[in-house]
């Protein structure tokens, strides 16, 4: 009887573990589809689909068309990479998603963190001008400048006071030794051990 209770036990703990990485997994890939998603994908198409600007190559002959094409592929690869570096330190560590709907319930400051404070704008910038570079569309090029622009005033403005209400003096040190933008040479170590 006991042992059947303990089976029974067991089994529940797994459905419900299994039913969390379910719901956790659909949390990200909600936030996902919905932020780095359309601002990546959707909008580029829909830019190219309406302008029609589509110049792969540049018009350049080869082998010198084959540079845009090998620029934005590295871009765009290295901006996918910071990209779900970021979604897994927020999954792993942060304990929430990118959406502001849902954010870390923790301060994450482990890997690329520890370089620079927004490495998932960085990266959908790098996919962004990695588009327009690979696809040759100089309407691709205005909508990065605008993102980056939008995220250039939102930020500073809204994001970053949210994190020091959040996470107060933790938040306020990161601040004080990691960039926003460049990324720092060399990694911040935090002093007192107090962040993920």
């Amino acid at each position: 009887s006991m042992r059947r209770k303990l089976l029974e036990a067991t089994r529940v703990g797994r459905r419900c573990r299994r039913k969390g990485i379910f719901v956790g997994t659909l949390r990200h890939l909600l936030a996902v589809a919905l932020l780095p998603g359309v601002v990546t994908v959707v909008v580029p198409a829909e830019i190219v689909r309406r302008t029609g600007t589509l110049n792969v190559g540049w018009g350049l002959t080869p082998p010198l068309g084959w540079l845009p094409w090998l620029l934005g592929c590295v871009f765009v690869g290295f901006g996918l990479l910071l990209m779900y570096k970021t979604i897994s330190l927020f999954a792993s560590f942060g304990e929430g998603t990118l959406a502001p709907w849902d954010p870390p319930r923790r301060l994450v400051v482990r890997g690329v963190y520890r370089r620079v404070r927004n490495p998932m704008i960085s990266g959908v910038l790098f996919v962004l001008l990695g588009e327009a570079a690979l696809l040759g569309s100089p309407p691709i090029l205005v909508w990065f400048l605008f993102v980056f622009a939008l995220n250039a005033l939102y930020i500073p403005l809204i994001e970053e006071r949210s994190l020091a209400n959040r996470f107060g003096e933790e938040y306020l040190d990161y601040r004080r030794n990691v960039p926003r933008w460049i990324p720092r040479l060399r990694p911040w170590t935090q002093r007192s051990g107090r962040h993920s």
